[in-house]
């Protein structure tokens, strides 16, 4: 049955600038915090140890963990200008640089934001795909052996992925995602778990011996000087971005009611998100090295560092998936509300635009639909489903845009808002802390890019579409 709805305005329903009043919880925040940042790179950061070894992985791991708590933090005080608790809302990061910045700074932010929310949704779909055929792989291992040929094509998955995803994106916002996040956040806690507890498993197996170091890979006994060098920038950058959520936190603190005020449960909320995903992030990651050395695999669970027990394996990348489906629609919904408040302005009276109808789901409740969110939306996925099936290295990709937006989303904007906000004179002390701290940032950022560019190069000599 589809009925239209009503649009009056109730005090009971909307926040006094007359938006949908927020519900959210530093619990709720903390959950799409986990989910946006605990994605299944969490896996591949025993091989980024390995490259480092055990001094400059514990040290990379750590110092990145507190560059992204800091700069969270600073945000926080941002949500509202000028004053942090009484201040005029900035409901995304977008009119957060415009309220604060200003000038052509804002739209740059806009550029770099939204390139990597898009390029974070088309690598999930990636992603999702080859935790799925890590599942039949798995199975096949076990029935045939270890030196089976169990290849199997991804494109078909990418395309359950993708559909699965059409329904998922009318959901209407962030403010209805929550119970979302905490599934997705429990399935990330699922195979994180997993994949530490069978590294412990392998440390603890009778004559269990592997070569670490110090300094990881050895010269002219791992690797050559050149690829050191290469893998050594692509593991300080898989760290660094493993750890950034700067694309959505202020989209997540809009979730946040405003009592307690948002900026004070934000920074619970990010000294919660950041502590768990550190925890997972280096049992995952030093457990992962100890149990496989310097010949640590990519991904050791779809990258076969474990084949058995085969259904532990099976559940950990079905957890993968999950989690996957919960992190794209935390990414996408800032996507979505650019298109859909741009079209609501440039055409207020339009009914395609404005006119929602309530449709009752049997057993799920009402479903507020409204034309063009379900068309512009279902486009989306589809467009950005069709380049992940086309270019399926794209995650290389992801790696460069991730390199390329780190520097600007998760440190220089963060300080150059902060350093605007609290009128932070030049010159002093605080002031040149974070100067040097952006600088620093930059480097890695550059030193990343260089890695991920030479990765790209690397896979294009072999590329086969399709393949």
């Amino acid at each position: 049955m589809v009925v239209e709805s009503s649009f009056s305005i109730e005090d009971s329903k909307y926040d006094d600038d007359g938006h949908i009043k927020r519900t959210g919880t530093w619990i709720t925040a903390s959950a799409h915090i986990v989910t946006a940042v605990i994605g299944s790179g969490v896996l591949s950061l025993a091989w980024a140890v390995a490259q480092l070894g055990w001094i400059g992985g514990t040290v990379a791991l750590l110092l990145f963990s507190l560059i992204t708590l800091l700069t969270s933090i600073l945000m926080t005080n941002c949500y509202r200008y000028p004053d942090p608790v009484h201040g005029t809302r900035n409901p995304t990061y977008m009119k957060m640089a415009k309220s604060i910045l200003g000038g052509i700074q804002y739209k740059f932010c806009g550029v770099a934001q939204y390139v990597s929310l898009i390029g974070c949704t088309i690598g999930y779909t990636l992603t999702a795909s080859i935790s799925i055929v890590a599942v039949k792989k798995s199975n096949c291992f076990h029935k045939y052996g270890h030196e089976a040929d169990c290849d199997t094509a991804n494109y078909p998955y990418m395309a359950i992925f993708g559909i699965f995803q059409i329904f998922l994106s009318q959901i209407p916002d962030f403010h209805e995602l929550s119970w979302l996040s905490i599934v997705a956040a429990v399935m990330s806690f699922g195979y994180a778990s997993i994949g530490f507890g069978l590294s412990f498993a392998k440390i603890a197996e009778p004559g269990h011996h592997v070569k670490t170091g110090l300094t990881g890979l050895v010269v002219g006994v791992d690797v050559t000087s050149s690829k050191k060098l290469w893998s050594t920038l692509q593991a300080i950058g898989n760290i660094a971005f493993a750890y950034s959520f700067s694309n959505v936190i202020v989209e997540i603190q809009d979730t946040l009611k405003s009592s307690p005020p948002e900026n004070q449960a934000m920074k619970k909320s990010a000294i919660t998100g950041v502590t768990i995903t550190t925890l997972f992030y280096a049992l995952c990651g030093l457990l992962g090295y100890a149990a496989f050395g310097n010949n640590a695999p990519g991904n050791f669970l779809t990258g076969f560092g474990f084949y058995e027990p085969f259904w532990l394996i099976d559940i950990a990348n079905i957890f993968i998936v999950i989690h996957l489906v919960g992190a794209y629609q935390v990414f996408v919904q800032p996507v979505y509300s650019l298109v859909e408040s741009w079209g609501s302005k440039r055409w207020p009276k339009s009914t395609l635009m404005a006119k929602e109808y309530d449709v009752r789901i049997p057993l799920v409740g009402i479903w507020k639909m409204n034309m063009f969110r379900v068309i512009w939306r279902t486009i989306y996925v589809i467009i950005t489903t069709l380049i992940a099936i086309l270019l399926p290295f794209f995650n290389s990709i992801v790696g460069l845009l991730g390199a390329v937006t780190f520097f600007p989303l998760t440190v220089y904007f963060p300080i150059e808002m902060y350093l605007a906000q609290a009128k932070v004179p030049k010159y002093t002390a605080t002031w040149i802390g974070m100067k040097l701290l952006s600088g620093f940032c930059f480097i890695v950022s550059l030193v990343a890019a260089i890695g991920s560019i030479e990765g790209i190069i690397t896979e294009l000599k072999t590329y086969k579409p399709f393949d």
